[in-house]
């Protein structure tokens, strides 16, 4: 089993896949927030670490003061980063809660959102429990809300699948990765792929205390995976 706290350390390595993620998806959330219209806007982060990806760019965009946010994560020294992090650059509307992402109860008030965060937590489970959290993103997107998420590239490469799967629940595929930009070879552990995904109809109901995979346990990754096969570097 990882650990989950000390893996974010390969984000201060410039050279790391995971850094080189970091700064897209950053510039992606930045992009959704510059092209939202006007008013309070919300946020919900699924699996989020350290709030690495989002809390650095509410911090310097110009409307952090319209942004809330609901972080969700399994582990506690991650959250407790989270938190820190956000009170250090003085994010008030952002709030932290340690517990299991695949539980919908804890997206109720903050749901439907303007963005939706799915980043790092494909890998780790079984494509049926990618279907159910696409299927269940139908109810944490607003009407033209975006979903920015993310997989790896390795054999057999499910991002057309996933794409394919966003579109079915009434998403619209409005960016993914050049393929001429990845790095390294698709074949290779590090390749990964980013995409948005744009919610094209209206959100369906939050049922209470539903599990949004099979297991229940897709946050944080302390708790068992759902598909042990996956390795390591694959968050």
């Amino acid at each position: 089993m990882n650990d989950w706290h000390d893996w974010h350390d390969a984000y201060d390595d410039a050279d790391s896949w995971q850094a080189r993620r970091l700064v897209t998806v950053r510039q992606r959330i930045g992009m959704v927030l510059d092209a939202a219209g006007p008013g309070p806007l919300n946020v919900l982060a699924m699996v989020a670490g350290q709030g690495r990806d989002l809390l650095p760019v509410l911090a310097g965009h110009p409307r952090r003061d319209e942004v809330s946010a609901r972080l969700v994560e399994l582990d506690a020294r991650n959250a407790d980063a989270a938190r820190a992090t956000a009170r250090e650059v003085g994010l008030t509307a952002v709030e932290v809660v340690t517990g299991d992402a695949a539980l919908t109860d804890h997206y109720l008030g903050a749901a439907p959102a303007d963005l939706v965060l799915i980043c790092g937590l494909f890998p780790h489970i079984a494509a049926e429990d990618i279907d159910r959290v696409v299927r269940q993103s139908t109810a944490l997107t607003k009407h033209g809300g975006s979903v920015i998420w993310t997989m790896h590239r390795r054999p057999p490469d499910m991002v057309p699948e996933i794409a394919g799967w966003f579109e079915r629940e009434g998403f619209e595929a409005v960016w993914i990765t050049d393929p001429a930009i990845d790095e390294p070879a698709v074949d290779q552990p590090t390749a990964f792929k980013i995409a948005i995904s744009l919610r094209s109809s209206a959100p369906r109901p939050l049922a209470r205390s539903h599990a949004s995979t099979s297991s229940a346990r897709i946050a944080g990754m302390a708790a068992p995976r759902t598909n042990p096969a996956r390795r390591p570097y694959e968050r």
